[in-house]
């Protein structure tokens, strides 16, 4: 019984035949651009326009052989069908030139090398006469002969030998990736190989070398095995841009992590840096304090002793004259002045550390402020004093009686008005301070936030040295409104 020879549709062999390339064309175009690993998009690209445009050419084979077979094919299917094919072979053996890296490849060679292949080529039809002009009847098939052995054979090849580079490349490093590559590089070796069968149509090179003499040892047309090859690259590159946008996106996570890492530990310098420049505040306002509290108690034991000792002993000078109605009358006048000194330093004492805020606290202290400023500059000030008065940190006191007598100062100097409201409520968490006048006010946009020696700027310093919130909310003609909070710790409160 004779053996049973399988038996293969065509129509179905040139459909996955073409699919396959297509698609290998197709995947490599959408990705060329987002896989560095595998090569430059540059690079890729010939790829890509050879399994796109290779596809084409094997379905549109497909769909002319029943025209064919009808005698009504147009001439000029079998002229693209032919294009198709040499440009999509230039456009391998360009991937290969530009895929293998050689050293010292001067810019532009697999342009080049494809052109000299195309001149090669046509000048090879021309020679033999083999152009529809020349010869209408067998130019396909030596045209298709050549542009196989002539073009596809060491295109295939060369792209074979640059997917083996790229496998050995990766080898070490990403084993999956290599594996594909090197699929890739097996299939297209042996496509390449299969260029070598052409039509028996008198082009062969050897008789040994057409499709027919394959199908007779083999038993399926060179096709199938066309197509396999097709399927095992097309396999190979999707399988390994598969693995690299898996590393891609392993890459990405971990620069994600990294970055998220970065940033945490930014935002741990940044906290540290926030606490030292609020320690540094805190001992800067601390050390005004202190050398405001020295130059005052400077002031009152020495130059206020001194004044006093000086109008005493103008005093006794008046006693030991005798009757001199002039110099009396200088006595007399220098006396005043003592006196007048004396009150000056009396009030520059008090501007420089009010012995209230240190005996009395915070409360005494602001209404003794609002008192002078109601004496000096007739201003009509209301301090409205919420839940129960009580003790906090020193230094809190301090900030918030300095805030109040530089907003004073600045309404007297700056807001056009008369009135002003100052709201200071007391809470177990923390003690909050509103002042707010009714006057011109000013715009948002010009508010001072640090340094420059600012009223305002100096308030916020001043807040922030003890944790605390500062709010400025102004409008031109609305008046100002500042708003102060300051945590108290459970710990730092005194009764």
């Amino acid at each position: 019984m004779p053996p049973i020879t399988p038996t293969f549709d065509i129509t179905v062999i040139y459909f996955i035949y073409g699919l396959s390339f297509f698609t290998l064309g197709l995947a490599v175009f959408l990705e060329s651009g987002r896989i560095p690993m595998l090569a430059e998009a540059r690079t890729l690209r010939p790829l890509a326009a050879f399994g796109m445009l290779h596809g084409m050419h094997e379905w549109l084979e497909l769909f002319m052989m029943p025209l064919e077979m009808h005698g009504t094919l147009p001439p000029s299917a079998a002229f693209i069908r032919i294009s198709l094919l040499i440009i999509s072979f230039a456009s391998l053996a360009a991937y290969g030139v530009r895929a293998m890296h050689w050293p010292n490849r001067p810019l532009g060679a697999d342009a080049l090398a494809g052109l000299l292949i195309l001149i090669l080529y046509f000048s090879l039809l021309f020679i033999t006469g083999n152009i529809p002009r020349l010869n209408p009847q067998t130019w396909v098939e030596h045209a298709d002969a050549l542009a196989r052995h002539l073009i596809a054979v060491p295109s295939a090849l060369l792209a074979a030998a640059a997917l083996r580079s790229q496998h050995l490349r990766w080898h070490d490093e990403n084993a999956p990736l290599a594996r594909c590559l090197l699929w890739a590089a097996g299939g297209f070796a042996v496509y390449g190989l299969t260029q070598l069968f052409v039509k028996n149509t008198g082009h062969s090179l050897s008789p040994y070398l057409t499709t027919d003499f394959f199908q007779a040892c083999l038993g399926m047309p060179v096709q199938v095995l066309r197509s396999m090859t097709a399927a095992v690259v097309a396999i190979g590159m999707i399988r390994a841009i598969h693995f690299v946008e898996l590393k891609r996106s392993q890459e990405y996570q971990s620069a994600q992590q990294e970055r998220l890492e970065a940033l945490s530990r930014l935002q741990v310098e940044l906290e540290k840096r926030k606490k030292m420049r609020r320690e540094l505040l805190r001992h800067t306002v601390i050390a005004q304090e202190e050398e405001r509290k020295r130059i005052a108690r400077e002031l009152h034991d020495e130059t206020s002793q001194v004044l006093t000792a000086t109008s005493l002993n103008m005093s006794t000078l008046k006693n030991l004259i005798p009757e001199n109605p002039a110099a009396h009358d200088m006595i007399n006048r220098c006396q005043g002045l003592c006196r007048s000194m004396a009150r000056g330093l009396h009030r520059l004492v008090y501007d420089l550390r009010p012995s209230q805020l240190d005996d009395l606290g915070l409360v005494p202290s602001l209404h003794h402020l609002i008192d002078e400023a109601r004496r000096n500059y007739g201003l009509k000030v209301q301090l409205n004093v919420q839940n129960t008065d009580q003790r906090i940190d020193p230094l809190a006191e301090t900030v918030l009686f300095r805030i109040t007598q530089e907003a004073i100062t600045n309404i007297t100097r700056h807001a056009q008005t008369d009135r002003a409201d100052i709201t200071l409520e007391f809470s177990p968490q923390q003690v909050s301070l509103e002042i707010k006048d009714f006057g011109c006010g000013f715009s948002n946009d010009h508010i001072p936030v640090f340094g420059g020696g600012c009223g305002l700027a100096g308030m916020r310093e001043r807040a922030e040295s003890v944790d605390g919130d500062i709010l400025v909310e102004s409008q031109p003609g609305q008046g100002t409104r500042i708003e102060v909070v300051i945590p108290i710790p459970p710990a730092a409160a005194r009764k």
